[in-house]
């Protein structure tokens, strides 16, 4: 098997069908690039669940003078209620430690939380926060029974749980990478659909060629490899401005996200790079196997 030959065979057809040859390359990269896109999302997710529920917390917060919760009934905890209830807290089955944080601390905490909106801090008095218990829990996942001892109990105004919280935030960035996946495996498809009707065409168009080559004896894969080499070329360079792509997406929406929420879950370079080479393998993968299928149906060898 001459190498010339087969890539001035490859060279032709590129060269005869370059619009569709360049139809194929954006939809491989789009296509690629939702994939990648859906897996990054499926790595951030990943890394932030395992990061923020290692820190669930259950927060007790106690009455004070004026907490309008009807638990309260106006009265705000005594001292000996609230030693009273970090013994009880501790005791509970399931419940790993237990920290008191008392109006200082929680006016400090909202502070740091809220440094970028100076004029909601100046209107917070230390007196408006509430004091609290914080309790980590040694399963994060077995909180109702802690919930459900605590609920209802004198000084308590109410119980939150930081799980119920976050997983909102969690049910969110699932939809968004179905979604995501959704879209990438409707190009997919389509991708596949467009390298068919690809070949098909360079198929048709080097007939003649073809029909020559069989008549001196030419092997099938002689005859099949110069298209499923398109099919190559076009996904490897779909492949390129795919990982072009999903590069200018993580430095761009990934780390400017993680800065926003401030989260120490940062997806890594080295996520990027494993799902990068694996869209590009995808995507080659497709166009070689849309090739040789529609080569095996409408190139009769």
């Amino acid at each position: 098997m001459r190498a010339n030959f087969i890539f001035s065979e490859v060279w032709i057809g590129l060269r005869r069908n370059l619009t569709m040859t360049i139809a194929v390359v954006i939809t491989v990269a789009v296509g690629m690039a939702m994939l990648g896109v859906g897996l990054m999302i499926n790595y951030q997710v990943g890394l932030m669940k395992n990061f923020w529920y290692d820190k669930v917390e259950i927060s007790v917060f106690l009455c004070g003078e004026n907490t309008p919760m009807p638990s309260c009934k106006g009265k705000a905890v005594t001292p000996e209620q609230t030693t009273t209830l970090q013994g009880e807290i501790k005791g509970i089955p399931g419940v790993q430690d237990v920290a008191f944080e008392n109006q200082a601390a929680a006016y400090a905490n909202f502070k740091a939380a809220f440094n970028g909106n100076p004029v909601l801090v100046q209107a917070v008095r230390v007196e408006d926060m509430p004091e609290s218990f914080r309790v980590k829990l040694a399963d994060p996942d077995n909180y109702q029974p802690v919930i459900q001892a605590l609920s209802g109990k004198p000084g308590i105004s109410q119980v939150i749980n930081h799980k119920d919280l976050i997983s909102r935030f969690f049910e969110m960035l699932d939809m968004l990478r179905f979604f995501a996946l959704v879209v990438a495996v409707v190009l997919v498809l389509a991708a596949a659909l467009l390298i068919g009707n690809t070949v098909r065409l360079s198929a048709y168009n080097r007939r003649r060629e073809t029909g020559i080559m069989r008549l001196v004896g030419a092997s099938n894969l002689y005859i099949q490899l110069p298209f499923v080499m398109e099919g190559v070329i076009a996904g490897l360079v779909g492949g390129v401005f795919a990982a072009i792509m999903l590069i200018v997406t993580k430095v761009f929406i990934f780390e400017k996200l993680a800065e926003y929420v401030g989260s120490p879950a940062a997806l890594g370079w080295d996520s990027v790079a494993s799902v990068i080479s694996l869209t590009m393998v995808i995507g080659v993968v497709i166009c070689v196997l849309a090739s040789f299928v529609t080569l095996r149906r409408y190139l009769r060898v």
